[in-house]
């Protein structure tokens, strides 16, 4: 029995085709093959679809269908099914947009990329392809980003070699490289610190009368410091135990019951709940549940927590702890925050894969959210393999047209129509199928 999570994760369609072609070659040997994977392809190729739903979080973990592909147009509750039927679509642009002003990188030449010279739009949607290997990272993560954040005094780190770097550079006032490491360093770290909404829920807590009457200030509702929180856990809400030749153990801390506060603490409430019955709620049930407040603080608490509900992680725990967040989960709440901040400087944001781990559904969601950081006047390169979001993109550098050093060669640039239309290009083959033309 064979259990693969998400071995697309990093592939071109090309390469996916190979890997389907492996794992059919694993069942002929009488082998068990189980995948949990998003992938169109892979999902098309199963022998069996086993779909869990129907939506995220406390409102999935239901087996919504389970059968041959052939069988999905009767699961009404699937969004697979949905999806692969045609009945619901992540629909391409009525049109791309224009651009004038870009980033230019002159004579690439670090590990594979053979002298390239490429320019990045400013102010639209870049997709970088091509093939596994074809040089896509070290174009964009190594010299792209280490290049203008050298340029704009924010990073040190010296760029792969390259030639020059030109262009309209004044346009760009910051460079963010959204990356899929956790949002904080400390197991304490969670969506709701992350976004400044637990400094609003702290401020509204230590607003109730039984907080005043025995001086609580917001610091008292706080697991980071001491004065509320459990000092036998130090706001863990866990123990770990280690073990000399075993892996450490994990116990609720004895004294709070896993609730990270003092008893006092607790007993202080807002409408019925305490602090850690907060901390326990998803994302959409804090907003509604704030959103019934009438106060300043309630409205500031809904909109610093409704960026997170925009980007599709409205299923995750306010108290969640970073460290259980899945890579694509860290990368969505790092979206989010930006959402959320009103910078006024046109920054270029740099994803690197943003699809991984996301169904149809959440890839939707995501276009939504990359389409309101565009509105804002930011510009967007998108380091991809996902076809649905190649699609959307307003401007596409092809990279390949091999991996290794057979790759590091600019196959295609332009609309993903003209990447369609190009014979040359391996990526404008998978678009063109998808029905991408000119």
């Amino acid at each position: 029995l064979y259990i693969l999570d998400e071995p697309s994760i990093g592939l071109h369609p090309r390469d996916t085709d190979r890997l389907i072609g492996v794992l059919r070659k694993l069942q002929q040997l009488g082998n068990t093959v189980v995948v949990v994977e998003h992938d169109e392809e892979i999902m098309r190729a199963a022998d069996l679809i086993v779909d869990v739903g129907p939506d995220a979080g406390r409102l999935g973990g239901e087996i919504v269908f389970q059968g041959p592909i052939s069988e999905l147009p009767g699961a009404g509750r699937s969004y697979t099914a949905k999806y692969l039927t045609g009945k619901m679509k992540i629909k391409v642009p009525d049109s791309r947009r224009k651009w004038k002003d870009y980033v230019e990188i002159c004579h690439a030449t670090e590990h594979n990329l053979k002298d390239v010279s490429v320019k990045f739009p400013l102010g639209v949607m870049t997709a970088v392809t091509g093939v596994s290997g074809s040089g896509k990272s070290t174009l964009v993560g190594n010299i792209l980003y280490r290049a203008m954040a050298r340029h704009l005094g924010t990073d040190n780190a010296a760029p792969g070699r390259f030639g020059e770097l030109r262009g309209d550079l004044k346009r760009v006032g910051d460079i963010v490289f959204v990356d899929q490491n956790p949002i904080g360093k400390s197991s304490r770290s969670n969506p709701a610190t992350y976004l400044k909404a637990y400094d609003e829920i702290r401020d509204l807590f230590a607003q109730q009368q039984a907080a005043k009457q025995m001086g609580f200030t917001p610091a008292f509702f706080s697991f980071n410091t001491e004065g509320g929180r459990c000092e036998e856990c130090k706001g863990e809400g866990s123990i770990t135990i280690p073990m000399q030749f075993l892996a450490d153990v994990t116990i609720p801390c004895e004294v709070c019951g896993g609730k990270r506060f003092k008893k006092e603490i607790l007993e202080v409430k807002y409408r019925d709940v305490n602090i850690s019955d907060v901390l326990d709620m998803t994302i959409d049930q804090a907003i509604e549940f704030f959103g019934e407040g009438t106060g300043a603080t309630e409205r500031r608490i809904v909109r610093r927590l409704q960026p997170l509900h925009d980007v599709g992680l409205g299923y995750i725990k306010l108290g969640q702890s970073s460290s259980t967040l899945s890579g694509g989960e860290n990368q969505r709440v790092k979206l989010a925050s930006f959402i959320a901040d009103e910078r006024p400087t046109p920054t270029m944001f740099i994803f690197d894969e943003p699809t991984t781990g996301l169904h149809f559904h959440d890839i939707n969601v995501l276009m939504a959210s990359f389409d309101r950081l565009i509105a804002k006047g930011h510009t967007l390169v998108v380091i991809e393999h996902n076809l649905d979001v190649i699609k959307c993109a307003d401007h596409v550098i092809d990279l390949g047209p091999d991996g290794g050093e057979g790759g590091g060669q600019i196959v295609a640039e332009g609309t993903p129509e003209q990447i369609a239309s190009n014979p040359a290009s391996t990526t404008g083959k998978y678009l063109k199928e998808l029905g991408i033309r000119n």
